[in-house]
């Protein structure tokens, strides 16, 4: 099909169909990424809200604003809505939808229709998880995790939560099997694998976990609702079952999950640094051969978030032994990061600050990680608000940054405009130093014995939580700074030219924002995606 779409009425120039149905009913890649950026970005700015109300809650000890089931509700909501709708899709299925076949030299990815379909299973979940706040008999206290033998106890509208969790897993796998057959079977000509760009890498390594890994957790949602509507036995021990059965298949699910998160985030990251250094990307294939290797081990490791559960002195040496083994392909990402800048014509652009953080702030995560993997250490520290800090220096310092650092990137190619790059920068610094104040001092909550999850505090604890607190009200303000002038860039910025950042790879050689059919004729690779010498 030719790109030379005859214009009517029914028709924008770019031959989609017009007005909202030319939204919700298109099979575009594009505009479906276009589609989960709009939601992803909404319920981010609702679970960052929610959690500035948990921080105000946490300022000072005693009851602030709300009392304790109200704070084990928001606790709830705010993770489910920051896993499931807002991290674990992040990334893949905005930029993915978006970049995956341009940077590929494809047309579309290979199944549109279940593209579109994949969106409409996320609203759906979306919506699901959103009434369970509002209906039964009050929003679910359990936690994002649905720990058993709780989730089975607790009167709270726990079901509608499940069910919010295992319709959204759908949407995931269904995504994942289309960016496999997209990579597999539309790669451009002369695009052999170890010529393929590094995030379509990345997020091959993410769609094998999404396709293999989260139907455990599905199946482990429904034998939650099997127990709670039949009574079967599986988790209650009341009932005969086993609470530690559950920890087994939720982290079998929820630790990879982790990767899906990162290595996309990964992979963003390994575009942006050889596009601001102008330089080759180092150890091109130790990159890719480490994404495969994190997907890989990452399935054996699950173990780690129970070493206090009372599993047996051999299982605990051997999850602890892996955890410092998938830690060794992160660390040559790093390593190979670092190596890419040095000597580079680094240029300090707005989405290299972000990169600068995500590399810092995932170090932190990284090295605090190996503390928790350590068994002696992760005797002391488990449930404390050290795990809280190296979880979000992990999934917000780590996704997080790196999504903000995509929006920058890929912005000008996505919509055409340039944002303001001063204000940009400004929101980058609001940003990092609320982030800085929130979550480091839970470390050293952590470690003086502050437990995770807990509605009130002993005294001693109030400065930390006072910093902490501070931090968050700057974080939200620097959220809703760089939120502002994106949207704002969307009207009065300057027009983007095709490449603004100089960059190399194929998005960068066609128009902005792109045609239908991205390209005008097929493009034949003959070179690496990264050659800049």
């Amino acid at each position: 099909m030719s790109n030379s779409i005859p214009h009517n009425s029914y028709l924008d120039p770019q031959g989609n169909r017009k007005g909202i149905l030319g939204w919700l009913l298109t099979t575009d890649h594009k505009r479906i990424g276009i589609l989960y950026l709009i939601c992803i970005m909404i319920f981010f700015l609702v679970g960052a809200i929610l959690g500035g109300f948990m921080r105000l809650e946490l300022a000072k000890p005693g009851q602030q604003i709300m009392e304790a089931q109200t704070y084990n509700g928001l606790f709830t909501v705010h993770g489910i809505i920051m896993i499931f709708m807002v991290v674990i899709p992040g990334l893949s299925a905005v930029f993915g939808n978006f970049f995956l076949p341009i940077m590929i030299g494809a047309k579309d990815v290979s199944f549109p229709k279940l593209n579109l379909l994949s969106w409409y299973i996320y609203v759906l979940g979306s919506i699901v998880a959103i009434l369970s706040q509002f209906s039964g008999d009050g929003p679910p206290d359990t936690g994002w995790t649905f720990y058993a033998p709780y989730s089975m106890e607790t009167t709270t509208n726990v079901i509608m939560a499940v069910v919010a969790a295992f319709i959204l897993g759908f949407s995931s796998i269904l995504t994942g099997l289309n960016f496999i057959v997209t990579i597999h079977r539309l790669r451009a000509k002369g695009m052999t694998w170890f010529k393929m760009p590094l995030f379509p890498w990345s997020l091959y390594a993410t769609a094998w976990i999404q396709v293999l890994a989260t139907p455990i957790v599905g199946i482990t949602l429904l034998m939650v609702i099997a127990e709670r509507t039949l009574r079967i036995g599986f988790f209650d021990p009341t009932l005969g079952g086993d609470p530690i059965l559950f920890q087994h298949l939720f982290w079998i699910y929820s630790h990879p999950a982790v990767y899906i998160m990162i290595l996309p985030a990964m992979g963003v990251i390994t575009e942006i640094i050889p596009t601001f250094c102008q330089r080759k990307v180092f150890g091109y294939q130790a990159i890719v051969l480490s994404s495969l290797a994190i997907a890989g081990v990452g399935y054996l490791v699950w173990g780690h978030h129970m070493f206090t559960s009372g599993m047996s002195d051999l299982s605990r040496l051997v999850f602890s032994l892996l955890t410092f083994i998938v830690a060794i392909p992160s660390a040559i990402k790093v390593f190979n990061w670092i190596a890419t800048m040095y000597k580079g014509s680094i240029e300090i652009r707005t989405p290299f600050l972000y990169t600068l953080s995500f590399i810092f702030q995932f170090m932190i995560g990284g090295l605090t990680g190996l503390v928790l993997g350590s068994l002696a250490t992760d005797v002391h520290v488990h449930d404390t608000y050290f795990v809280v800090a190296h979880f979000h220096y992990i999934v917000f310092g780590g996704m997080g940054f790196a999504f903000f650092a995509a929006i920058h990137y890929w912005y000008p190619k996505m919509f055409g405009r340039m944002y303001n790059e001063k204000l940009g920068n400004i929101a980058w610094a609001i940003l990092f130093s609320g982030f800085t104040l929130l979550y480091f001092p839970m470390f050293v909550l952590g470690m003086r014995g502050m437990p995770r999850r807990y509605f009130d505090y002993l005294p001693e604890y109030s400065t930390g939580h006072l910093i902490s607190s501070i931090g968050a009200a700057v974080l939200i303000f620097g959220i809703f700074l760089m939120v502002y002038n994106l949207f704002r860039g969307l009207k009065t910025g300057a027009i983007a030219p095709a490449n603004p950042w100089k960059g190399r790879t194929l998005e960068w050689t066609i128009a902005s924002p792109p045609p239908l059919e991205n390209f005008d004729e097929e493009p034949v690779i003959d070179a690496g995606p990264y050659d800049y010498e």
